[in-house]
């Protein structure tokens, strides 16, 4: 293996000039060029075909209205919600413990608008310029505060949610992923140094 595929763990050339460092071993990188995947890595990845030729790089064949960037953040925070409770539910499910009741406890851990927004906090550093622009339209998107909630970690948990709409949107799907199970990880490892 040579030094350069050692530094990169097997991102490929394009990934890498663009690849935003992940802060934790030397060299570590999430790549951010994920949404440039070709059709045919689509539909590997879980696309949709859509019968002419093209595949989806969403779940389902609808698209939205308008491109990802010129969509509002609230509306990219709504499709970021449903997005990032699958991809908890997900996480759960693959521990040992599957009483319902502990399930909902734990993904409770993980969508609460604080928790949100701590994952944003650690996510931050590791963010593109593009990503960390729709990070700030989000978090200053005009929107309600539940009685009971933060306004702070309710606005950082809303611009987390435009973020991950936003990559779902895009078809960063790859990028989103490791996004997120970094975001476990860190939050994980926080909780269990408490």
């Amino acid at each position: 293996m040579s030094t350069s595929d050692e530094n990169t763990h097997g991102l490929s050339e394009g990934a890498q000039s663009s690849a935003a460092p992940l802060g934790g071993g030397e060299g570590e990188t999430l790549s951010a060029n994920s949404a440039e995947a070709t059709g045919q890595d689509m539909a590997l990845a879980g696309g949709i075909a859509l019968g002419n030729g093209e595949v989806s790089p969403l779940w389902f064949a609808e698209k939205p209205s308008k491109p990802a960037r010129l969509l509002p953040p609230l509306a990219l925070a709504y499709i970021g919600d449903a997005v990032f409770e699958v991809a908890v539910r997900q996480h759960v499910m693959a521990q040992l413990n599957l009483r319902p009741h502990h399930l909902h406890g734990q993904s409770t851990k993980y969508v609460a608008a604080k928790a949100q927004a701590k994952l944003l906090s650690l996510l931050e550093p590791n963010l593109t310029e593009d990503e960390k622009d729709v990070v700030r339209q989000g978090r200053n998107a005009k929107s309600g505060v539940p009685k009971n909630g933060n306004v702070i970690d309710y606005r950082h948990a809303t611009a987390f949610e435009s973020l991950v709409g936003y990559l779902y949107y895009t078809g960063a799907h790859e990028r989103l992923r490791s996004l997120i199970s970094y975001g476990f990880d860190l939050l994980d490892s926080e909780t269990k140094s408490i």
